[in-house]
């Protein structure tokens, strides 16, 4: 067996700065006190390994090392000489892909200076981090980080809202303002996205002669931790940094919250499990400030194939969170049913799992709805869902305002008021409309 510590410093070396061959070579033989004629080989044959990869992590390089036909057989012809001369003791550098370079990440090459960039100590990083799975472990304690709020759907599936507490909400959203808001979003992805919204997704697919919907289950616990790391890796930052990223952004549920006596709602067994299994799991919460951010830039492969799919079928794409849609005109329309099979595979393979109830096929003379919002001529509010809340301004105009929050809002006018907002970005002849009611209520509590 090779000296565990001849592998780790060489890993080291090879980690350390610029992944070219020539680097590697004088890093290693640094390292090894020598220039010794295999080397340049070595660091050929790990180039070609990794190539094209997210930089790889520390045990995937000792794998490879110890698996590496030519270096066991340099260590086995000079046992004796292979030795660690110069100890690499310095941090690894950042290594962002190519196309990252232009992004302007801060640059954090050590868990001190993360620390110190987030206004945290080291201790207190990695216990939010939780890479130990300390909190997963546990109940439901005061010290877990985030509150959860669990909502029944219509489907009877659940979904649940993990809201991270003050401390660690202040850390996710200097991560999404220091680091992933500079990162460019896919030009398809209108979800989360400033200058972008739900009308400009809608506004892509309006006045087409068919729209195709496809809905993404169970979005955000789709992206586990690992992957959320790996992103962090591909931006350029060391192994270490980008575990402790991934962990401030990512959580495990605890497995006391899905106890019988601990659902409130009560949950069926069927749906307690399946949720225990999918939640209990590292994963991006709902709920996070990072989370959409970093679902759009983990969805980025699967947006440029969904593109380049309907750019060959004539057809646009969009997405807004987990709702796809597609639409074309009369070409399109002749291959819409072969096309949704090609793009729940491509889903599948990029390990999203597609709600078969909600998928749509809707042609024109039907009611197109993409995300909420009707597609047909021009992005519209759904007509029922203005008149249900038009009832509702013109009852708390009668009966008071008291009489209408039945579904106890702890501030029902700012909920009131958020709808009116969203009917008037949408429809501003009809929000106006809204708008002169709510002005009327009388809110003055009684």
């Amino acid at each position: 067996m090779p000296n565990p510590q001849l592998l780790e410093q060489l890993a080291r070396s090879m980690l350390a700065g610029d992944p070219s061959v020539e680097q590697i070579v004088a890093r290693c033989s640094h390292t090894l006190g020598q220039h010794w004629h295999w080397l340049s080989p070595l660091a050929n044959r790990y180039v070609r390994r990794f190539a094209g990869q997210t930089r790889p992590r520390h045990r995937e390089v000792v794998e490879f090392l110890r698996n590496d036909r030519g270096f066991r057989a340099a260590r086995s012809k000079h046992r004796k000489e292979l030795l660690v001369v110069q100890w690499l003791t310095e941090p690894a550098k950042m290594q962002p892909v190519a196309v990252a370079r232009a992004w302007g990440l801060p640059v954090l090459e050590s868990i001190g200076v993360l620390a110190r960039w987030l206004d945290i100590s080291v201790e207190d990083l990695e216990w939010f981090a939780d890479l130990k799975a300390l909190n997963h472990r546990g109940g439901l304690l005061p010290l877990n980080h985030y509150s959860y709020r669990v909502l029944i759907k219509d489907s009877g599936d659940i979904r649940l809202l993990e809201a991270p507490k003050t401390r660690l909400k202040e850390m996710q959203r200097k991560i999404l303002f220091g680091i992933l808001d500079k990162i460019p979003a896919h030009p398809a992805v209108h979800g989360f996205v400033k200058g972008r919204s739900i009308k400009s997704c809608v506004a892509l697919h309006a006045g087409r002669r068919v729209v195709l919907r496809m809905d993404l289950k169970d979005f955000f616990p789709s992206f586990s931790a690992r992957r959320i790391q790996t992103a962090f890796r591909t931006f350029g930052y060391p192994e270490s940094v980008a575990d402790l990223l991934g962990g401030v952004c990512t959580t495990f549920t605890p497995h006391g919250l899905w106890a019988r006596e601990k659902c409130n709602p009560p949950l069926a067994l069927q749906i307690r499990q399946h949720a225990r299994d999918l939640y209990c799991r590292p994963h991006l919460p709902q709920g996070a400030p990072s989370s959409p951010a970093l679902a759009n830039i983990c969805s980025h492969r699967l947006d440029c194939r969904l593109a380049g799919l309907a750019k060959s079928a004539g057809a646009v794409y969009s997405r807004y969170a987990d709702d796809c849609a597609f639409s074309g005109d009369h070409d399109f329309e002749k291959v819409v049913n072969r096309f949704s099979l090609q793009v729940a595979a491509i889903l599948t393979e990029e390990g999203f799992h597609v709600n078969h109830r909600k998928t749509r096929v809707m042609r024109q003379g039907v009611r197109q709805h993409i995300a909420g919002l009707v597609a047909n001529s021009h992005p519209n509010i759904i007509r029922v869902d203005i008149d249900r809340l038009k009832a509702t301004l013109t009852n708390c105009l009668r009966y008071g305002h008291q009489s209408q929050n039945r579904q106890s809002h702890a501030d029902f006018r700012s909920h009131l008021e958020g709808r009116v907002a969203f009917v008037e970005s949408i429809n501003p002849a009809k929000g106006q409309r809204l708008r002169v009611l709510m002005d009327r209520i009388e809110w003055r509590e009684t």
